[in-house]
């Protein structure tokens, strides 16, 4: 059978996005052409990721899981940043010395944060997702010395709270600068895969048995349809060993 349409997968840990759209043939009449151009392209930007937001939904998909840590840092009154090059010099100074830490455990650091100040108090403080390695909550405190406000609390992925609600969250303010990204990650985190290949006509757009289905759009017309469909994979789940502690310090 003849290999008319597209599918395009993006694995970013559990979390995976697929979408299956029809080519284009020489054969097609016009108005055929037109409707699979039209349905191809809708699907392709859907998949795309046009958002900020998106883009930080995917990376921490692929580096993080349940059972990670999302901490929250904020500075006090002795240590309050004057700008945004200040706030960032102090996390720079965190991460090294948390990197350290674990290098000398045999442990990497996998980190992404967003740092803010536009909300709420204005006062300076930085939203970080960090890989747990079982024993992490007293270091972290002992190692942010720009303030005792610390927030630590262990990812949650559900219907509810997910990888998307928390890039939302991290990516919420505005940019000072046109093309300044609100969000960072240190150079070993791993990037969402893509792979994009001919399937036949009658190929069917379903997630694997024992997966939470996140969202799915379709469209079917006379002469064209796609679909596109996100979900976390079997397994999503599966949680790294923590401290159950989400006391805040100060």
């Amino acid at each position: 059978m003849a290999k008319t349409k597209t599918k395009k997968i993006i694995h970013a840990g559990s979390l995976v996005v697929e979408s299956i759209y029809p080519r284009v043939s020489r054969c097609d009449s016009q108005k055929v052409r037109a409707a699979k151009r039209k349905a191809s392209s809708e699907a392709q930007r859907r998949m795309n990721q046009i958002y900020s937001y998106q883009k930080l939904e995917l990376l921490l998909a692929a580096n993080f899981r349940p059972g990670d840590l999302v901490v929250t840092l904020t500075c006090d009154d002795a240590h309050l940043p004057k700008n945004r090059k200040e706030a960032s010099a102090q996390l720079k100074y965190f991460r090294a010395s948390l990197t350290a830490a674990r290098k000398r455990r045999g442990q990497e650091l996998v980190m992404v944060w967003s740092t803010e100040h536009r909300h709420g108090e204005g006062r300076w403080h930085h939203h970080c997702v960090i890989n747990a390695t079982g024993d992490d909550y007293d270091l972290i405190r002992k190692l942010w010395i720009y303030g005792s406000e610390i927030e630590i609390k262990p990812l949650r992925v559900d219907r509810e709270k997910n990888y998307e609600s928390l890039a939302k969250y991290m990516a919420k303010e505005d940019r000072e600068k046109l093309g300044l990204r609100s969000w960072s990650y240190t150079r070993n985190a791993k990037k969402p895969e893509v792979e994009t290949f001919r399937v036949e006509a009658e190929t069917q757009l379903q997630a694997p048995k024992g997966s939470m289905i996140l969202a799915e759009v379709s469209e079917r017309t006379e002469y064209a349809s796609y679909k596109v469909i996100k979900y976390l994979a079997p397994g999503w789940e599966a949680r790294r060993a923590v401290r159950a502690n989400r006391r805040r310090k100060r």
